[in-house]
């Protein structure tokens, strides 16, 4: 299932950020580093006792405001309240009660989840009488804890695992059939894409409870084939962004649609090109193993076609050189153009993921790229064998001699040459170097 999120939130200098960096001290970034791509820290994966979730940093609260940059850090905040399976409100145990805490707490109230209220900056027992005052903000239960000593840290992350959602045992809607997720930065045409796709006449559409909260799923048959199109509620409900401000807390977002995908549908303004957070995005797919689609929106808009493709092709080369597998596709979500094509893809693409080379094909493969191989010390680099471990997607395993020899860019050659010899369009592989015997 997609992981549970935590949302913190608090008055500003309550130590939200140091709960943050403690809770995901064993943290995998959300977003791996791009190059020339600024990265967001206010989203980080972490584990605690073999449980993950989504941890979420957000800024001080000001409830009340008329400063354009605090009503900017409260709608971040809310919306991450939105996002959130479980929110932890942080309050200041040496500074006691202010009048935003109050403020703080009151907007919770309305809020149909659950709150745990902590208050932080008790770092040992003898001062947890500090909670008493608190109490009379109306509050049924408070923690203490120090985020920076971690005193009551273990008491803490019991109460949050208490209350995170029980695990489901199914990604999918309808176990068996495809996944579709349609992602894309705000204002790209995702709700128009996704009506257009729906509502086409050879389409039967059906929709089911998906397995997030908030979630509905359809179920669309397209020539006797069904698919799932992951999160079509969310998607056809209009954009509560209205900044850039708030992009990147669409993140989340975004990873509950992919981590329940097969193929992801990346959505980029063909008049815009591609953007710093298209990046991210496209990243994060490859990251979580799952098919990839660049769909160039909007095409119904471009003056020169043909000069405006080539110029998408490079910048694709230039920008996306990570998913540079992924095919392309122009389409025009308003004016219903090439879109139901998607679906031919998505069918190679799922066969693509699911393609297996036998053990001994890989291994005539080896023997033709043994001359390409680097050296050790003067001494030739020998691959024992190869051999492909998983699918979807698909992995192989190089069996060789000195495998501290096979920097990241040697990796990333025998990635290109395995592509080279059988393709694997539209579908991230992993490739990895162990010792003979290991």
């Amino acid at each position: 299932m997609p992981k549970p999120v935590i949302a913190i939130i608090g008055r500003p200098n309550v130590g939200k950020s140091t709960l943050f960096n403690r809770m995901t001290r064993t943290h995998k970034a959300i977003v791996e580093d791009i190059p020339g791509v600024t990265r967001d820290r206010i989203y980080e994966e972490a584990t605690y006792d073999d449980r993950e979730f989504i941890v979420i940093d957000t800024g001080g609260l000001f409830p009340e405001t008329d400063e354009e940059i605090l009503i900017q850090t409260r709608q971040q905040a809310m919306f991450a309240v939105e996002e959130a399976d479980l929110i932890v409100l942080l309050l200041d145990g040496k500074e006691g009660i202010t009048e935003l805490d109050r403020q703080v707490v009151n907007m919770m109230r309305p809020i149909r989840k659950k709150v745990i209220y902590v208050v932080n900056k008790i770092d040992a027992r003898n001062r947890e009488d500090r909670l008493f005052d608190f109490y009379s903000l109306g509050v049924d239960e408070l923690m203490p804890l120090s985020a920076a000593t971690g005193y009551c840290f273990a008491e803490f992350m019991e109460k949050v695992l208490e209350n995170l959602p029980e695990k489901e045992a199914a990604e999918k809607a309808v176990e068996g059939l495809p996944g579709i997720a349609i992602v894309g930065k705000p204002n790209v045409g995702k709700s128009t894409f996704v009506n257009s796709l729906l509502g086409k006449e050879r389409m039967i559409v059906s929709t089911e409870p998906g397995t997030t909260r908030d979630s509905v799923d359809s179920i669309c048959k397209y020539y006797g084939k069904e698919y799932i199109i992951v999160d079509t509620a969310g998607l056809r409900r209009k954009s509560r962004i209205v900044d850039h401000s708030l992009e990147k807390f669409m993140i989340v977002r975004v990873v509950r649609s992919i981590e329940r995908a097969d193929v992801v549908l990346l959505l980029i303004d063909a008049r815009e090109g591609i953007s710093e957070q298209d990046q991210k995005i496209a990243a994060l797919i490859s990251r979580y193993g799952k098919g990839l689609i660049l769909l160039f929106n909007k095409w119904d808009l471009i003056e020169d076609p043909d000069k405006r493709y080539k110029e998408l092709l490079r910048e694709v080369h230039w920008k996306l050189r990570f998913v540079e597998y992924a095919p392309v596709l122009t389409i025009s979500g308003l004016a219903r153009k090439r879109i139901t094509k998607v679906f031919s893809m998505v069918d190679e693409i799922i066969s693509e993921r699911k393609k297996r080379i036998s053990t001994s094909a890989l291994n005539k493969f080896v023997s033709e790229i043994a001359p390409l191989l680097p050296t050790h010390k003067g001494k030739k680099t020998k691959i024992f064998y190869m051999t492909q471990t998983e699918i979807e997607p698909p992995t192989f395993v190089l069996f060789v001699n000195y495998p501290q020899v096979f920097k990241p860019e040697h990796v990333r050659f025998i990635e290109r040459l395995i592509r080279q010899k059988y393709t694997f369009k539209g579908t991230p592989i992993r490739v990895f170097i162990r010792q003979r015997g290991k």
